[in-house]
């Protein structure tokens, strides 16, 4: 007979692997549900960067002032309307994702013609950069020559400027349902034409910056073209009934949010791009700013897989909170975590392992190569943050935490991270290393505090503003169904 003590330690045990065994499953079926949004919202994002990437090599084979033009347009006078733009259609993350999962599918349609409505104001007001932007240019240290020239070509992108308008508040309705597919598709198809009419107009027709311009113009606007045609047609399972003057309801509410997903977004994607500028300011700067610029567009090819799992688990969060579900939601928060430190933890070993040859990739300069390899170190840990903070930042995003993360990102990156990285590159003269590292110490004090924050939420309680927040701007909606 089999003493007690033993027949309980067995059961103990078998208990234990059933409790290990279940964990493992779900993670498995978490992780199925964010691959499902975050693979093709990865894809997405790299054939849309790609477009003005493409677009730059085309006018490149044109000539140096061309691609000066086309790169300085693009990197200043779009990349600020592309972050002002995709911040304040990113409110739409939080409230399309939570009325979703609430089950209040046709307020998607009236949440984003409210969000049209408030982007196309805002494009409305940027137009002034767009027009007096060789001043700008000329202001922020370039020469008059490429400053009239980048000017010239941020006058004939102001069509971009009102597709970025419609595009982001259609991204984020269809990823609120789940319909990534249909955007990767898009992109995909448009990336295969922008890159045969590229070659046609800027160099068999030679059309130059007219061509590059036409082309990018074009592809921006069949992108928005083909979203809008899917979403009328089909009716987006319901999510779309009409246009409605509900859109101009409780705007303020939105603009409130809208400019809190512009706040907290534009200062975490001009931080490092500000760290260019800065590098720029040392003494002998040519070499710097071509190592720093190196790595600069490798963290920027990084970060599109970042950007999608932040798209995934703000997606994730909101449908869950949404739903009321809020173990679903801190579970998938957990899941999307671990999953995007394992990918950058890889993403280091690959930089690390390569930081002798990956630099001859961007330079045949042997003194830019040396210097970028010294830097490759700070790039792995820049890689590594990487891949964990934005994650975080679409956890906040999914929650409707916007407000918050911006006082922590305007602390940590502008208030600590900026001045540190001033006072060790200039002041105790460690150069573009000291730059790098005090704002690479913003970033850990900004992913510390979200972690910290994350850790003590009441998801309990978050599901429960999800819900009123749904009945308070979506009230009369649902009292038309």
């Amino acid at each position: 007979m089999e003493s007690p003590l033993l027949e309980h330690n067995e059961n103990s045990d078998i208990g234990e692997e059933k409790t290990v065994k279940s964990a493992v499953k779900n993670f498995g079926f978490e992780s199925k549900k964010l691959w499902r949004l975050a693979g093709p919202a990865i894809l997405t994002s790299v054939f849309q960067y790609s477009l003005g990437a493409l677009t730059q090599t085309f006018a490149g084979q044109v000539g140096d002032l061309d691609l000066a033009a086309v790169s300085v347009e693009n990197s200043v006078v779009a990349g600020l309307a592309f972050g002002v733009m995709l911040g304040m259609g990113s409110a739409l993350e939080t409230l399309c994702g939570q009325a979703f999962g609430a089950g209040q599918i046709r307020m998607l349609g009236v949440y984003m013609q409210r969000s049209w409505v408030i982007l196309f104001i805002t494009a409305l007001l940027m137009l002034p950069i767009y027009v007096c932007s060789p001043p700008i240019l000329v202001l922020l240290g370039q020469t008059s020559q490429i400053s009239t020239a980048a000017g010239k070509f941020a006058v004939w992108m102001i069509p971009q400027l009102f597709a970025y308008a419609l595009n982001f508040p259609i991204q984020k309705f269809l990823q609120a349902q789940g319909k990534v597919l249909v955007m990767l598709w898009v992109s995909g198809g448009v990336l295969v034409l922008h890159t045969f009419f590229s070659w046609l107009l800027i160099l068999k027709l030679e059309w130059g910056l007219i061509g590059a311009a036409i082309t990018l113009n074009t592809s921006w606007w069949l992108i928005v073209i083909a979203q809008l045609l899917y979403i009328f047609i089909t009716k987006s399972d319901g999510a779309w009934s009409g246009f409605t003057w509900l859109a101009f309801v409780d705007l303020f509410g939105f603009v409130k949010l809208s400019l809190a997903s512009a706040v907290m977004l534009c200062l975490e994607f001009w931080y490092l791009m500000i760290l260019v500028v800065i590098t720029g300011r040392l003494e002998n700067p040519l070499i710097p700013v071509d190592a720093i610029s190196i790595c600069m567009n490798i963290n920027g090819w990084d970060a599109m897989i970042a950007i999608g799992f932040n798209a995934a688990i703000s997606v994730r969060v909101s449908n869950e909170l949404g739903a009321g579900d809020f173990k679903a939601a801190r579970f998938s928060v957990w899941v999307v975590s671990i999953t995007s430190v394992a990918i950058g933890v890889v993403a280091m070993i690959v930089v690390l392992s390569t930081k002798d040859y990956f630099p001859y990739l961007f330079t045949s300069t042997t003194a830019v190569a040396i210097e970028t390899t010294k830097l490759a170190g700070l790039l792995g840990i820049t890689v590594l943050l990487n891949s964990l903070q934005p994650v975080l930042s679409g956890v906040a995003v999914g929650a409707g935490w916007q407000s918050l993360v911006a006082y922590i990102n305007i602390g940590c990156y502008y208030v600590f991270g900026l001045p540190a990285g001033i006072v060790l590159g200039f002041v105790l003269n460690f150069g573009v290393e000291g730059i790098w590292s005090g704002m690479i110490g913003g970033i850990v004090l900004q992913t510390t505090i979200l972690i910290i924050v994350t850790s003590l939420t009441n998801w309990k309680k978050e599901a429960e503003e999800a819900g009123s927040r749904v009945r308070k701007w979506g009230g009369s909606v649902a009292h038309d169904q």
